[in-house]
């Protein structure tokens, strides 16, 4: 398959699972809008566990649609730690994973602007479903956290769609569920991107719509989730004894 076609269906990818969770996201601010956080708890950004539950799903279960959808065609990365992650474990050519990239970007900025299309300004007030720090969160609790889970996430992805010896069928299933988890774990703490590009579209649309302005905290959802998805694919090749493959025309992970 051509790096065009493979392209455009990272970006497709990418769209899919950005508008179905940050329009979650969004759904679950404008319900909960307008009540005060729990009295005497500044670790409270007005959702409880089923909400963070509902969001995590969603974004989890765009994955696994858009696995078996569109795994075949491009391996379905829609998300440039991983695709980083290949390229530097000599699973992925360089001009494969810049074109990834570019076309995940774009996906994802797309879909924030569907979801202020679709909602109005109301989404753009409530940030469009973007990802920011918890309340009482530092800088770099904020990376660690996100390396930490998307050290999961790379792990899952190279256990279960990289490693041959896997399983054949489940890799989605697996990278929906860690993605959901650690949603639903790290929430509260940095809403739970992992994935750069899912931070991307929300922060580009909601500052260019007169929203808030986080670029500042973009950092720690470009180096958290590269940094722990390069220790989880070169962790996960020493331990499973895997070499570096001579890069493939199309990627072999989903995600």
């Amino acid at each position: 398959m051509g790096l065009i076609k493979r392209s455009f269906a990272e970006l497709i990818g990418t769209y899919a699972l950005v508008f179905l969770g940050t329009g979650a996201v969004v759904t679950a601010a404008l319900l909960v809008q307008g009540q005060a956080p729990i009295a005497g708890n500044s670790f409270n950004v007005g959702f409880g566990m089923a909400e963070w539950l509902a969001i995590g799903l969603a974004f989890g279960v765009a994955i696994v649609i858009m696995a078996y959808t569109l795994g075949h065609i491009s391996g379905t990365h829609i998300n440039p730690a991983v695709s980083i992650a290949l390229w530097a474990t000599g699973r992925f050519p360089a001009k494969d994973a810049i074109a990834y990239i570019v076309a995940q970007l774009i996906g994802a900025s797309l879909a924030s602007l569907s979801v202020a299309a679709i909602w109005g300004m109301r989404a753009v007030d409530v940030g469009l479903g973007a990802t920011t720090m918890g309340f009482g969160v530092t800088y770099w609790q904020a990376i660690l956290s996100e390396a930490v889970a998307t050290f999961f996430l790379m792990l899952a992805v190279m256990g279960t769609a990289v490693d041959r010896r896997a399983p054949a069928g489940w890799a989605g299933v697996a990278i929906g569920s860690t993605v959901a988890m650690s949603i639903v774990a790290t929430g509260n703490v940095t809403g739970g991107s992992l994935n750069p590009a899912r931070t991307f579209g929300p922060y580009l649309l909601d500052w260019l719509m007169g929203g808030a302005n986080n670029w500042s905290q973009f950092p720690i959802y470009v180096i958290g989730p590269v940094l722990g998805a390069l220790v989880a694919a070169f962790l996960y090749s020493y331990i499973a004894g895997l070499k570096a493959e001579k890069p493939a025309s199309e990627a072999t992970a989903k995600k």
